[in-house]
């Protein structure tokens, strides 16, 4: 007996065609995360252009992008994640190696590098001209081109740089030495203003830095300053000259004697002597505690003072007694 042939069953057209879709589908996916992952690695590759010195404040990977993009700096929200991924970023000042890297470097050296800084101390008292000497020398600058740039970025001769400790970072020239230095000092009189006036007016604050930098320049001591700022306002309120030698210790003058023939011939704004009221601009840089003595002088009737033989102030309300002090001192 002949078997009937068994005839191969065949598949359902609906079969083979949702099996091909479903290939074409995969390749359609796989085709996608390849190009994905193309334009991914090309958006890596980007140069990023920066300054050769950045500040990254201390926070969060999202608010390290936000302050770089202030600064100029092309990163976008995407960033965020890829830096959150790398690692944390670093904060304070950092050295960026070269002006362009891919973006994937640059985004690494966040999380990795920290610039090396330098230690610079300005203290109460010290004018600017003096002080921007003294960075010349200790940073190896252009003694000129610190001067210059301070002339060309400040908005006044003296009183803007806050007497502090800075961490300089390594390698800023001189016009951004002065902007990183006035950056800083700016916001220091700001907060300070804030804190001891409940508020801050540029002008009005300078004023207030002005009669703070007589201040500096004449107390003995801090515990002096009160009393020094309570003569300074009993002369000015009776339109009387002030008369101090502190204020003709201005600029390249910081540390040298005032003398009669230097009274006589200095005919600038500084010389109280032949001028009635405050010095135009501050004479020096002033310490938190002769900016409190500005706003909160002691109460007195003194007029006069003159250094004493043990280095303190004698006050006295009459001249009389004044010229009194002054022999007594000198002998």
């Amino acid at each position: 007996m002949v078997k009937p042939s068994v005839r191969a069953k065949k598949q359902p057209v609906k079969k083979i065609n949702k099996r091909k879709k479903s290939v074409s589908r995969l390749k359609w996916i796989v085709l996608m995360l390849l190009a994905i992952v193309l334009v991914f690695t090309m958006y890596l590759l980007i140069p990023i252009k920066s300054p050769k010195i950045v500040y990254i404040p201390q926070g969060s990977a999202f608010k390290s992008i936000a302050h770089l993009q202030e600064q100029g700096v092309g990163l976008y929200k995407i960033d965020v994640f890829i830096l959150r991924l790398l690692g944390f970023p670093q904060h304070g000042w950092i050295n960026i190696p070269e002006e362009s890297l891919s973006r994937i470097a640059y985004l690494t050296h966040l999380t990795t590098a920290k610039a090396v800084t330098q230690t610079i101390t300005l203290i109460p008292g010290e004018t600017t001209t003096v002080f921007l000497d003294q960075l010349a020398d200790s940073l190896d600058l252009d003694t000129k081109k610190l001067h210059d740039a301070y002339e060309s970025q400040a908005s006044h001769p003296e009183g803007l740089f806050f007497p502090d400790t800075y961490s300089i970072p390594h390698g800023l020239n001189e016009e951004e030495l002065i902007k990183f230095l006035l950056a800083q000092s700016a916001a220091q009189h700001e907060k300070l203003s804030r804190e001891l006036t409940g508020g801050y007016d540029e002008e009005k604050w300078l004023q207030i830095v002005t009669l703070a930098s007589v201040i500096q320049k004449e107390a003995a001591s801090v515990a002096d300053m009160p009393m020094v700022s309570s003569v300074i306002e009993n002369r000015l309120k009776k339109d009387m000259r002030l008369q101090m030698d502190g204020t003709l210790n201005y600029g390249e003058y910081s540390h040298q004697k005032v003398t009669a023939k230097r009274i006589r011939t200095d005919k600038t704004a500084y010389n109280t002597y032949r001028r009635k009221g405050l010095p135009e601009a501050p004479v020096c840089t002033v310490s938190r505690e002769a900016i409190k003595a500005a706003l909160s002088p002691k109460k007195s009737d003194y007029l006069y003072f003159v250094r004493g033989k043990n280095g303190e102030h004698v006050y006295s309300s009459y001249f009389s007694t004044h010229h009194k002090n002054i022999v007594n001192a000198t002998k």
